[in-house]
């Protein structure tokens, strides 16, 4: 399962948001194929959005065969593969690095200090190894 965030400041609006992160979930390997997903109001509640913005955003996926909607059951990963284009994952790790400045700053680190824990996390494979854990 990911972690749904919505960033606020970024202008995309939030149901692009969700369809951004249930693809890269996809394409990552982070959801799979019938893997089922949080309940419209599940997400809403956690996301703290209007429950129709979720409910657009899924039901955009399952119009591209996405995601699948089993009536009284849930809404889940469908068998469709997902390609992320080198452009989207260029914007995405943009979006991940930006986010990771912000909350190195938040904790009065130097970008130096940053560097040194990404680079330690890159070197010796636990970011790899976390992400397929989480």
């Amino acid at each position: 399962m990911i972690e749904f965030k919505l960033d606020l400041k970024s202008g995309v609006p939030f149901h692009r948001q969700i369809v951004d992160q249930i693809r890269y979930g996809i394409a990552s390997k982070r959801l799979l194929p019938g893997e089922q997903l949080p309940t419209v109001r599940d997400l809403a509640v956690q996301l703290q959005i209007n429950p129709n913005t979720v409910r657009k955003a899924y039901s955009d996926l399952e119009i591209l065969g996405i995601l699948n909607t089993q009536q009284g059951t849930g809404t889940f990963v469908g068998d469709q593969q997902v390609e992320i284009g080198d452009d989207e994952k260029r914007r995405m790790l943009r979006q991940v690095c930006d986010e990771l400045v912000a909350r190195g700053h938040q904790y009065n680190l130097t970008l130096e200090e940053i560097v040194e824990h990404l680079q330690r996390r890159l070197s010796d494979g636990t970011a790899e190894e976390n992400d397929r854990r989480d």
